[in-house]
């Protein structure tokens, strides 16, 4: 007696196109990005710097903050990283809604308002603090070099 397995329809086309968004749970990290710099933060400062009108719309700087933020929150840091990602991984498609950025895109981004990102950083923290998620303190490193009373022979024995 063989086993029966559920019909594999790869080639079957769906009924009604898909959404990204019905691939990422509810409680999904992304989504909570996503509505943190649609709702809580102040963006300002990037959004101030766009004044031309000439050449190709940008992409918009709210989605390209959830990206680096969610790339961020991810631990993917590289342009390259971000840029594959926001088209191999549904989390990422979500943020970029399918029309996703080439990694020179992101890496301008994040250099052109670098300090205005980093204020955002400090913003979300403090966002963070609010709800009782980490509390904020003073960190210390000390490089202070001890003389050790122990050889590569003597610890190894």
């Amino acid at each position: 007696m063989s086993k029966e397995f559920r019909p594999w329809k790869i080639d079957e086309a769906q009924l009604l196109p898909p959404s990204v968004q019905d691939y990422v749970p509810q409680d999904h990290v992304s989504r909570l990005i996503v509505s943190l710099v649609k709702e809580s933060l102040d963006l300002s400062a990037i959004l101030g710097s766009y004044r031309s009108g000439l050449g190709q719309p940008p992409f918009d700087p709210r989605m390209m903050t959830a990206l680096l933020l969610h790339g961020y929150a991810s631990g993917i840091y590289s342009s390259r990283r971000i840029a594959r990602a926001a088209v191999e991984r549904a989390d990422f498609m979500m943020i970029v809604a399918g029309d996703a950025p080439d990694f020179r895109t992101i890496s301008e981004f994040r250099r052109r308002h670098l300090k205005a990102l980093a204020d955002l950083f400090v913003q979300v923290l403090k966002l963070a603090e609010k709800a009782g998620l980490v509390k904020l303190g003073h960190v210390a490193l000390d490089g202070t070099k001890i003389k050790a009373n122990a050889s590569l022979s003597g610890a190894m024995n």
